[in-house]
Parts: C-alpha cells; structure tokens; sequence
C-alpha cells in the first residue's frame, strides 16, 4: 500500500508537470498580456514566459525524473506481485496498467484539460512551477553542455536550414496549383502573402492627404461632421499635426453618452520597409495602426491592419481603389489607358506590359512631378520613357487623372 499511495501521488505531480507544458505553450500573445496585467500568480506566470527554454528545460526535467520513479516503483510492485504464491501473471498486468495509467492519467487528460483552459491553469500553478524552476537552475549548465557535447559527437555536420528565399516561395506557390489542390482564390490569396514581402510600406500606405485627423479629446459629433475613411480615429497631440493614438472608428460609434476611451499609440515604420515587416511590427506591438515616416521622421502616410487585410484577401488588391474606390488603370483603347495618380509604377509597367525608366517615384503622381519639375495641372502633357502622358484632372489634394499614350513601341516587353 506504501508504495502504491507513492505511485499515485507521482502520476498526480506528473500530470501537473505535463499540463503545465501544455498550458504554458499554447499561451497566446493576447494571454500573455492579459496575465502581465493581472494578479500577482498571474503576473508570476508571464514571467515565466520570458524565458520559455528555462521553463521548458526545468519542466521536461522534473517530467522525466519522476516518470523514472513512478516506474521504478512499478517495477519494484510487479516483482513482488510475481513472487507471491497466489500472483503469478499479476505482476505483468500491473506493469501493463501502470504504462496505460500514465499515458491517459499524466499526459493525454491533463494537456487536453489544460489546453482548453490555458490561461486560468498557468496562473493556478505559477508559483509552485516557479519553486520547481528555481531548483532546477543549478542543472541547467550541465544540461546545455550535455546537450551541445552529444550534438557535436554524434551529429557534427548538422547546420541550421537557410532562411528560404521569396523567389523559392514564390515557385513553391506556383508548383501548388499544378495538382490542383488549390482553387483559384487560394492560390491568388497565397500569391498575395508572399509579395507582401516584395511590397513596400510607402506603396500600400495611404497618403497623409488621403486620411483626416481630430484634435483631442474627440466626441462623437466630430465623427458626425467628418467619418473618418480610413476607419481609425487618429489623435494628434494638442497644438500640433503629429499622430499620436488611434481609435476604431466603430468603437466609438457604439459608446453611450458619458463614457470615453483611450486610444492606442501609433509604432512608427520607415518608408522602405516591407508591409510584412509593418505586419509583424503590428502584431508584436498589438496595434492597428502604423505611422510611416520619411527619412526625416515626418508623417507621411498610415497603413492599418484593415489594409493589409486587403492586400492579402482581395482577389486583385489595388490602393487607389481601396482609398478612392477607383480603379487604378483602366483601359480606352488601343495603346491608351486612363491612370489614377496613386498607381503604383510596379502596376503600372505589368499591366502595360512596357519596360519603363528606372525612377525614384513610386506612383504617377511622383513621376509627373519628377519630369515636369512642378506639381502637375489640368492639361499638362511630357515624355516619359515610351509613354506619352498628359493630365486629364489635378486637384489641390492630390487626385490626379492622367491619359497615358504608348508611343514608342519599340520598347515593349
């Protein structure tokens, strides 16, 4: 009996052990922000989190040491068992119940329990997974050495995999669709993802001309007078045009008189940087809204969780249609389109299918301003490369229509 009470007391610590490894490593961002702003048991549980491989270490660990008593103890029953006159065969069917009750009492209940209730279980068992932590730190450089000398003798070629290209993903993505395991939507949406990578933060922003700003506080009767079409309420400082917090515009629209809301700060990304790298910036900070700044750190445009959204989810995303629910080029005839100002040039040279000068600007807009060395007027025509443009519309906050004419068709791709 002795021993059978150790045994259940170890399949009970070995649960605790196995679920905390469950519950610890399904924990999300957004549950970990909550348990930092939480008790002191909670806020103990996202310090743990800080340092996953000393967590991880201290409970595979102690997982190991007492499933190695549990089954010395099993082993120590199953041979008295089987000496005793009346136990012959007894002894194995213990064995074979002990391994049963450890897979479904210590591993497979407690993780699925913990899993479902991840959050609540990390701050129920913090402090005690602290104090087991804690005795395991003296080990811990043993381990690693251990750990690195057994990798180094028996597997001293193994190297980490290099980071896959955009080009390997791109052909990945295209090899995808020869099986047809794709439909075609899933394909452009896979297609979407990866040239996030490829797209540039001052491409996909929209403009600072392009979003309205409010001076706090804000009230709902400004939203009445002016809703912002970017669906952010952005907050500037008091006295000046510098963003500093967003609110969802819906949020607000839902509030009751008398109540109020702080609004979120604003992470600040360069121009260059890639929309999936404003993503991760986005997702890390737990914002909606990032401030794209030039090389002098002046705002010159946001990009919103909303829009990137679009640039995966949309079957053919294209800015000027998201900011002026136009389409960005279209076709009038042969040789000649009609494009918005806010057409990107990538756009714009793969759909007219003409090799273009190499340029600094990013839209027509700026390609108009480089050449004609002016902010472009209603009926204005240059040479650019093989096109002919000439400005259909320009208004003072930048919407600009321009006729684009192929002249030149010795420099088609």
């Amino acid at each position: 009996m002795p021993w059978l009470i150790a045994m259940a007391v170890l399949i009970v610590l070995s649960g605790l052990f196995s679920a905390s490894e469950a519950a610890y490593f399904y924990l999300q961002r957004q549950d970990l922000r909550i348990l930092v702003a939480g008790n002191a048991s909670q806020r103990m549980a996202a310090r743990l989190m800080e340092q996953p491989d000393r967590l991880l270490s201290a409970i595979l660990f102690w997982n190991l040491a007492i499933n190695m008593i549990y089954f010395t103890i099993s082993a120590r029953v199953g041979i008295q068992l089987e000496s005793h006159e009346d136990g012959t065969g007894w002894g194995v069917v213990f064995a074979i119940a002990s391994v049963f009750l450890v897979i479904f009492v210590s591993e497979m209940f407690p993780k699925s329990f913990a899993v479902l209730r991840s959050r609540s279980y990390a701050g129920l068992v913090a402090f005690p997974l602290a104090v087991a932590v804690r005795c395991v730190d003296p080990l811990l450089p043993l381990l690693r050495f251990t750990n690195l000398v057994l990798k180094r003798l028996f597997f001293p070629q193994m190297n980490p995999e290099p980071d896959l290209e955009i080009s390997d993903l791109e052909r990945s993505v295209e090899l995808s669709t020869l099986d047809q395991e794709l439909d075609e939507h899933e394909y452009r949406m896979l297609r979407n993802i990866v040239q996030l990578s490829q797209l540039r933060a001052d491409e996909w922003m929209r403009p600072r001309r392009q979003f309205v700003t409010f001076q706090a506080p804000v009230v709902i009767d400004d939203l009445r007078e002016k809703f912002p079409p970017s669906g952010f309420v952005l907050v500037t400082k008091r006295g000046t045009d510098e963003l500093q917090y967003s609110i969802h515009a819906d949020d607000l629209l839902d509030f009751q008189p008398g109540q109020s809301q702080m609004g979120k700060r604003l992470i600040s990304v360069p121009w260059c940087a890639s929309v999936a790298d404003v993503y991760e910036n986005l997702r890390t900070a737990d914002r909606q809204v990032a401030n794209v700044v030039n090389e002098h750190g002046e705002t010159i445009g946001i990009i919103t969780i909303d829009d990137i959204a679009d640039a995966v989810f949309v079957d053919t995303p294209s800015r000027t249609r998201r900011i002026i629910d136009e389409h960005p080029i279209r076709w009038l005839e042969e040789n000649v389109w009609q494009v918005m100002g806010l057409a990107t040039i990538k756009r714009l040279e793969k759909q007219l299918d003409v090799e273009l000068p190499e340029t600094r600007s990013v839209t027509m807009l700026g390609v108009l301003q480089e050449v004609l060395q002016a902010l472009p007027t209603e009926g204005a025509t240059c040479r650019w490369g093989p096109l002919q443009l000439e400005v259909l519309e320009a208004t003072e906050r930048g919407r600009c229509r321009v006729e684009v004419r192929i002249v030149d068709q010795e420099v088609t791709s």
